[in-house]
């Protein structure tokens, strides 16, 4: 794989790439198939790169399947993976690649993105400063227990936060502002009913039900993750990448012909250091302390639009008394203008009928008058009790 550094190919592979490069925005020229992404390091350098996604995974050992999520051409769910050398990350717009020491950051040039550029690179070298500082043996006053805790996590942990709080932060702000919307527009409806306002109750349901669907993708991804202590145990990479390469028994053999005390301490030492590392497979308690810090804000947001929900809910169903009373009171009273109609026209023999003729149109005239003024007085009752809006 190789970046792009003046114009000319940098092996990303080389030990030194990261650390002697610079940001680099201005790629205009760009190659079939290529993305750009933006490389940040343990160490707080970063770069962009204009590379295409065989480059990518052959950096990040994933495979083609697990890069296809992170395609914005391609719609797939909200997705955490834990591969071997890497954590695939897709958040809604938050598309990123994590390994033990580099994070991958698709599209970093999208308005949505750079908050997100921005906080990492901000927490990177705040990190890296405080360490610098505790190297020097000074104590800095901001070296609270917060930026201990930031120092003991993994890189992988505090990239993975980064990301977490800015979806869970992302998606409750835009719960808030759907709530802004959404209840002077229901109490509106309620009070007058119109087709202005109907639409754009719609429209606020619309949106609402597509923002529901997309918080409820990330909180089941983090109970996904939460349920399964092996899903979290592979997003340990840093102890996946120290099992890898602990104390190798073939340097305690070439110690062991020199002094076999010293041969024999190292291989104790080895296997030491192998069961620790295995012991410690199934200790997921501080991403799991993680996770559910966010499992239970997204939860929240959840709540929330769960709430506007059922307030929607229940103005429909609101609504749909009123418009059931005025039909049941249509209704009645078109019953009865019936039975008056069905009582005259009745074929049974009486005497006051005859020469009488004119008073059809007065019979039909009262009766009319009479279901008007009692539908005007059943609306009229209901509107005094509170039941219909104005």
């Amino acid at each position: 794989m190789a970046g792009r550094e003046g114009g000319h190919m940098v092996p990303a592979d080389a030990p030194n790439a990261v650390s002697v490069s610079v940001s680099v925005a201005g790629f205009k020229k760009k190659g079939a198939g290529s993305r750009s992404w933006i490389l940040m390091d343990s160490s707080g350098q970063e770069i962009v790169l204009d590379v295409d996604k065989y480059a990518i995974m052959h950096r990040v050992q994933i495979h083609a399947r697990d890069l296809r999520i992170l395609d914005p051409l391609l719609s797939y769910p909200s997705t955490i993976l834990g591969r071997e050398r890497a954590i695939v990350l897709n958040l809604e717009h938050i598309k990123a690649i994590i390994t033990a020491d580099e994070v991958l950051l698709r599209d970093p040039s999208d308005d949505i993105v750079v908050p997100i550029v921005e906080d990492l690179r901000r927490r990177l070298k705040s990190v890296n400063v405080n360490r610098e500082v505790n190297g020097d043996g000074n104590l800095a006053v901001h070296n609270d227990v917060e930026t201990a805790e930031e120092d003991d996590s993994p890189f992988e942990f505090r990239a993975l936060e980064v990301a977490l709080e800015a979806i869970c932060s992302y998606l409750a702000a835009r719960t808030i502002e759907l709530e802004t919307a959404v209840y002077p527009a229901l109490d509106m409806l309620t009070s007058k009913i119109s087709s202005r306002n109907l639409d754009r109750v719609r429209k606020l349901k619309s949106q609402m039900t597509r923002l529901t669907a997309r918080v409820q993708k990330v909180r089941d991804e983090l109970e996904q993750l939460l349920d399964d202590d092996d899903d979290m145990a592979d997003l340990y990479l840093s102890r996946k990448l120290a099992a890898a390469s602990p104390l190798s028994d073939s340097g305690a053999a070439n110690w062991s012909l020199v002094s076999p005390m010293i041969g024999s301490r190292i291989s104790r030492a080895s296997r030491a250091s192998m069961a620790t590392v295995r012991g410690e497979e199934n200790d997921v308690e501080e991403l799991e302390m993680l996770l559910e810090a966010y499992f239970m804000q997204i939860d929240g947001t959840l709540n929330k639009l769960t709430t506007l929900r059922e307030y929607i809910d229940n103005t429909e169903d609101y609504i749909n008394i009123q418009l059931e009373l005025f039909l049941s009171s249509g209704t009645v009273c078109l019953s009865i203008y019936s039975l008056v109609a069905g009582i005259f026209g009745m074929n049974i023999p009486y005497t006051w009928n005859d020469d009488h003729g004119y008073m059809f149109k007065w019979v039909v005239i009262f009766t009319g008058v009479l279901c008007a003024t009692v539908f005007v007085l059943l609306i009229s009752y209901a509107r005094y009790k509170g039941l219909v809006g104005s």
